[in-house]
């Protein structure tokens, strides 16, 4: 039976793979053949798997990390991605030979990432998050270094493989950084060489906030399979995005956790639907609150919000026995002993772009042959702490560590072509199920 299953599978996934094909980018806009398709000594071939906004830019920064680095494959599930992706690439780098993409390795449908990353040194993943355990761990299994963006799941059983296919990496001396970029940012570096100093003493509470107006919408066209327009409009819908407070207020998170040395045991929060809640705002809510509790006590406050109009605000304050620091992404850092004297200003206008120092440090290792990086960990913590603050404000009730990581949670399914089922579909209003504080269980 599950053979059959599969054979139909397949089936959808050629067909629909066909009929994209022949709508023209693939066969038309690429030459049948680029100047070559074999491997010249000290180069370092990446394959880009998702070739949207962020996946193009990952792809800009690792060509400008090394001047060896070859951009030879693309996959995506979108013909006018891996067109827009490419166009703004030769755009940035006419006539170079840097970028040796063809018919033949340029690949479109959901199995298309297996084709890029047999091609390559070096594998970038920027599909929406849903994807990155599965294609993670076929990159890892294939011995692949690898950049992934955060967060590195959705759901439970997502952070479980992450995990292990880490260990592996590990285990193969493989090199991974996953994009929680403020690592490599110069004023968080120099702030946490100074905690761990102890100049603030021990941090007791903070603060953290991704508070915003919001992302793009977009809404759904003619002709679109459920699963398609749910693909295009991934931030929307759970499975795909993990809600805001896991796909972008995990930065903030990120750096509560790794200041204090720890991850929470516990999240309790509340949040909702109060302006963003119209037909292709899926799932997700406008606004989070959440308070974490850490092992010695400290308490993390924890807010996001994607509501225009309201005070906006990026970035991390923390209180500890013998001071405070505020810190953002804007290379910004001021550290205040008890007495409300600056300790540390950091204005940093020249620093290095973050996005770009992790490429940089990721090829460099690379280069030398050495095993330096493995990011999988902390990629794996800061998602999951930030799923339990969903929980959190999703059931209305307290969520432990330990209770989440013993859950069997799995919120994305086998796909093989849009013409699969998604796995969450609208009422007869083209609405979709809302998560309810007090009615939502786990």
């Amino acid at each position: 039976m599950k053979k059959e299953i599969d054979n139909v599978n397949r089936r959808k996934f050629l067909e629909h793979s066909a009929k994209i094909t022949a709508a023209g980018f693939l066969m038309n806009k690429l030459p049948a053949r680029s100047k070559r398709l074999f491997s010249i000594e000290g180069e370092i071939k990446v394959a880009l798997i998702g070739c949207g906004g962020r996946g193009t830019g990952a792809a800009s920064q690792a060509l400008e990390a090394d001047p060896d680095v070859r951009l030879v494959a693309v996959a995506d599930v979108f013909e006018d991605r891996i067109t827009e992706c490419l166009k703004s690439l030769n755009e940035k780098y006419p006539d170079s030979e840097r970028i040796n993409i063809n018919q033949e390795t340029s690949f479109l449908g959901f199995e298309g990432y297996k084709n890029a990353i047999d091609l390559a040194d070096v594998v970038i993943l920027t599909t929406p998050p849903a994807f990155r355990p599965l294609h993670f761990e076929y990159a890892i299994n294939n011995n692949k270094h690898v950049f992934m963006e955060k967060p590195v799941a959705t759901d439970i059983d997502g952070i479980k493989r992450i995990i292990k296919t880490g260990k592996l990496a590990q285990s193969k001396k493989l090199n991974v950084v996953v994009g929680l970029q403020r690592h490599y940012q110069r004023n968080y570096r120099a702030i946490k060489k100074m905690i761990d100093r102890g100049r603030i003493g021990d941090i007791i509470s903070g603060q953290v906030y991704w508070n915003s107006g919001g992302v793009w919408v977009k809404p759904r066209e003619k002709d679109q399979t459920e699963l398609e327009y749910q693909m295009r409009n991934w931030y929307y819908f759970n499975w795909l995005c993990g809600d805001h407070i896991v796909e972008q207020h995990i930065h903030n998170i990120d750096v509560a956790n790794w200041f204090i040395g720890a991850n929470p045991i516990s999240a309790q929060g509340m949040g909702g639907r109060e302006v963003r809640k119209g037909i292709d705002h899926g799932q997700i809510y406008d606004h989070h609150f959440v308070e974490y509790t850490y092992p010695d006590g400290q308490i993390i406050a924890s807010q996001c919000r994607h509501q225009k109009g309201c005070m906006n605000r990026v970035e991390e304050v923390f209180q500890g026995t013998k001071g405070s620091v505020t810190i953002n992404s804007a290379n910004f850092a001021l550290m205040k002993n008890k007495r409300k004297k600056t300790i540390y200003d950091h204005q940093g206008e020249d620093d290095i772009n973050p996005y770009q120092q992790e490429h940089n440090d990721l090829f460099k290792a690379i280069r030398l042959g050495q095993y330096k990086i493995n990011d999988t960990k902390q990629g794996a913590d800061a998602t999951l702490s930030a799923i339990i603050g969903r929980m959190a404000t999703y059931s209305g009730q307290a969520i432990t560590w330990d209770e989440a990581i013993k859950m069997d949670q799995n919120l994305v399914p086998d796909l093989y072509s849009f013409n699969d089922q998604a796995p969450v579909q609208p009422d007869e209003n083209g609405m979709y199920p809302i998560p309810v504080p007090g009615v939502t269980k786990y």
